[in-house]
């Protein structure tokens, strides 16, 4: 291993546990509340994406519908036409 990986590899598990020991000193009453609106700022654009690709996944079934109804459209005899 190379020096920069074993100093890496140190700052890494260094940042552990004083992640660890940051958040455990939180008192759980100021935690929930802290996550809730951390929570809650994301969320709208979350619930627009969600939308979005609802919208557009039926969009994409809808369409592989039509066009394989035209395609189908296209192997039917017409009426009065026999081979």
């Amino acid at each position: 291993m190379s020096g920069e990986a074993i100093v890496a590899a140190y700052v890494f598990v260094l940042a552990i546990f004083v992640g660890f020991e940051v958040i455990s000193k939180v008192p759980s009453t100021l935690h929930t509340p802290l996550m809730s609106g951390a929570s809650a700022i994301p969320g709208p654009l979350g619930s627009v994406l969600g939308f979005l690709a609802v919208v557009l996944g039926t969009a994409n079934v809808v369409g592989g519908f039509v066009v394989t109804d035209r395609m189908l459209a296209m192997f039917k005899q017409r009426p009065g036409k026999r081979q």
